[in-house]
């Protein structure tokens, strides 16, 4: 098996304790929403870390699963993915949730961090109870957001129901990810809050494949373009996106994907801690990285350790820590 080589993974979810009765219960659900998982799913650390330590991963950056619960479930998340970061602070590090249908709650969770969470950065999904990431009511948080210069990493939603009958974790949430992409763009997002960095999930789903398109019709005068985008603008803006590798790694993927982004914003992500991965689908997404004939092996061991570089105060957790152990 190829293995990674001390990589950092920005795409990995993380399960507060669950009862044997909660998992049977999200297993049902998984089922009646045509994702045949042969049985529950129980995420553990130990596991987790058994996991990594055999695919080569030095480290995860955690975050919640990107489901929709309760502001107060939402806080649990982040405050046990905190415990965990402290637990094993050269090994993990967090992503917290932001419950972004309630700006007023983003922000308190945002400096509830500085004394009690200190997330690393924060998940944001595209969509929250029917708000979407565009919502002029989230200004506030970006504006917040931005001036942390803060990274955040976009997932898609995947309570989505499957239309041709197929789990959505296959298809549509490439398409939540791109249609929700557009929306900011066209907002002015990218212009507005120029400290942010913006990580997007299984290497952007289907946008880098419709990002000619965008660039060749996207500033015509029949498109709705309250910004007044230009061409350029709308290259620009998409090139600043940075990418994971989350079941992704393939050359039909990454080829597509260089054609949006420079080549040094590709991320690796495992897509770890959810039903959709293991360990062995983990480890074909590293071999078909290690195999790719579109970046050479520095490129690829380069995208491996970018996330040290997104994320320093964890970078400089492990490897104070890595350092010490040795």
């Amino acid at each position: 098996m190829t293995r990674a080589n001390g990589w950092v993974d920005i795409h990995a979810h993380f399960t507060p304790p669950t009862t044997p009765q909660e998992r049977e219960a999200q297993w049902r659900g998984l089922q009646e929403a045509r994702f045949l998982a042969p049985q529950p799913y129980h995420w553990q650390p130990e596991t987790t870390l058994a996991t990594m330590d055999r695919l080569g991963i030095a480290m995860q950056m955690l975050s919640p699963v990107p489901l929709a619960p309760t502001v107060p479930q939402l806080r649990v998340w982040n405050d046990y993915g905190a415990q965990l970061v402290a637990d094993h602070p050269d090994r993990f590090g967090l992503l917290a949730g932001l419950p972004i249908d309630d700006p007023d709650a983003c922000l308190a969770e945002i400096e509830r961090g500085d004394s009690q969470t200190h997330p690393d950065g924060y998940l944001l999904t595209t969509q929250r109870h029917g708000v979407s990431l565009s919502d002029q009511r989230l200004a506030p948080v970006w504006a917040e957001l931005d001036r942390r210069r803060a990274v955040l990493f976009v997932h898609p939603r995947t309570d989505i129901a499957p239309p041709l009958g197929q789990p959505a974790a296959l298809v549509e949430v490439t398409f939540e990810t791109t249609r929700a992409l557009v929306d900011l763009l066209y907002t002015g997002f990218f212009r507005r809050y120029p400290n942010l960095t913006v990580v997007l999930a299984h290497c952007g789903g289907a946008l880098p494949a419709l990002s000619g398109r965008l660039g060749l019709l996207g500033a015509e005068p029949w498109v709705p373009n309250p910004q007044g985008l230009t061409s350029s603008d709308i290259r620009a803006d998409l090139a600043r996106l940075y990418l994971d590798t989350a079941a992704t790694g393939t050359d039909a993927n990454l080829a597509s994907a260089l054609t949006m982004v420079p080549r040094d914003h590709l991320v690796y992500g495992a897509d770890a801690g959810v039903p959709c991965s293991n360990e062995a689908s983990m480890a074909r997404n590293i071999e078909a990285l290690h195999a790719s004939a579109i970046l050479t092996p520095q490129e690829v061991d380069g995208l491996g350790h970018r996330a040290f570089k997104l994320f320093p105060a964890a970078s400089r957790r492990h490897h104070h820590l890595a350092t010490k152990a040795a």
